[in-house]
């Protein structure tokens, strides 16, 4: 019998208030590794888009939306009207000129008003195109990616339809989250009757660095997160693991990368009444320092060959840091770029709370694919985590001047 069965969900109830308060502390704390947090804003234009080795942000808001047009020209039409708003926003700007309250009041506000007087806070807003966009609609079929699979079905999913997949996604990360939620909000706006709403997802307390200036942040369970990230810094390593290349093709996504999500729900009232020194063995770390099993600091290179009495492995067999590593998995690698989550109770005095899992890589059929696999069917951690929602996007390169969000796509 698993654990989650045998600890079944008696009691569960006593960590939500305290869990909640918690949930609200961090939503609210500023970065400490970012100067001027509030007032700093990332360029919209480059080569690749923002959104992904930016230093990430405190909040998340993603959204994954269906295309209800069939028209082309109108598709391309929003993209180009998203791009104009996007790149306001990114500024520090309303979506539009006058937009919330200097236009006709006789008409509805072209920006929904509730970033006005608030700084850029870092805003990045990142978008991708998912498997169903190729299709017949819009004349993209012969121009999907061979590497934008529909994502297997791994062991012990408990996928929701509700929450999964989608033609277009967004992803607005801010240091504000009224910030990242008005940008997210008024590219829907913009979108009305031309795309629809699939899935949303608010995220607070990122769980990953991308850069070295970060610190490395903690996520539900109390453990440092994503210490062996990828980081902008590594050049090399995103060009091998994340950045599409000439060599990869399709020529429209040179310079993109293909984003996978996964909504994780956290079983955190089984997880918060296990021993600490199990917590540990199921992880491959101290919960403290966040050093690898056998060494002193978080950043010493975890050894997976050092044995402890009886010759048993410090870092278990079935360890997450042994199963995720790159030493197990042929050398792959991937960015991640996740948050923390919580959104309310089941109903039945448990938490949903989790992670929302964001990673970006150069192939997923080599890279997520092969590590989710090996979690999936091995890691000890499934004992007290489930996926319930899940999306696989193919993420352009970035905007030129004078070009659109996509345009490549569309030549």
């Amino acid at each position: 019998m698993s654990r989650r069965r045998l600890l079944g969900y008696a009691g569960a109830g006593v960590a939500l208030a305290g869990a909640g308060a918690t949930a609200g502390v961090l939503a609210t704390k500023e970065s400490p590794e970012v100067e001027n947090v509030a007032a700093a804003k990332v360029p919209f234009r480059g080569d690749v888009q923002a959104g992904i080795t930016t230093p990430a942000q405190d909040h998340m808001h993603f959204v994954a939306l269906d295309v209800k047009t069939t028209s082309r020209d109108e598709l391309i039409d929003l993209l180009k009207q998203w791009t104009v708003a996007a790149e306001r926003m990114t500024a520090g700007q309303e979506a539009a000129e006058n937009g919330a309250v200097g236009g006709n009041a006789e008409a509805p506000p072209k920006d929904t008003g509730e970033a006005l007087d608030l700084p850029a806070s870092a805003l990045t807003i990142t978008i991708g195109f998912g498997p169903s966009l190729f299709d017949d609609r819009f004349g993209l079929k012969d121009k999907r990616p061979e590497r934008l699979i529909d994502l297997p079905r791994f062991p012990q999913d408990d996928l929701d339809p509700a929450r999964s997949n989608g033609d277009i996604c967004l992803q607005a990360c801010a240091n504000d989250p009224q910030v990242a939620v008005h940008a997210i909000r008024n590219l829907v706006r913009i979108g009305f009757g031309r795309v629809a709403v699939r899935w949303s997802q608010l995220g607070f307390g990122r769980t990953s660095s991308t850069t070295r200036s970060q610190a490395t942040p903690r996520n539900l369970f109390g453990f440092k997160d994503g210490t062996r990230n990828i980081k902008a810094e590594d050049t090399e390593l995103l060009k091998e693991h994340v950045w599409v290349s000439k060599e990869d093709g399709p020529d429209w996504l040179v310079g993109g990368t293909y984003l996978v999500t996964r909504r994780i729900r956290m079983h955190i009232e089984i997880w918060d009444r296990t021993s600490l020194a199990e917590q540990e063995q199921i992880i491959g770390r101290t919960k403290g320092e966040g050093a690898p099993l056998g060494q002193q600091k978080e950043f010493d290179e975890p050894d997976l060959h050092v044995r402890g009495a009886g010759g048993v492995p410090l870092i278990g067999e079935v360890s997450h840091i042994r199963l995720a590593s790159p030493e197990s998995l042929n050398g792959a690698r991937i960015l991640r770029r996740g948050y923390n989550f919580t959104d309310g109770s089941d109903g039945l005095g448990h938490l949903d709370a989790g992670l929302f899992f964001v990673a970006f890589n150069r192939d997923t059929r080599k890279q997520f694919v092969p590590m989710q696999q090996a979690l999936s069917t091995k890691d000890e951690m499934m004992e007290y985590v489930e996926h319930t929602g899940s999306g696989h996007f193919a993420v352009p390169p970035g905007v030129k001047e004078g070009g659109f969000w996509g345009d490549t796509l569309f030549r």
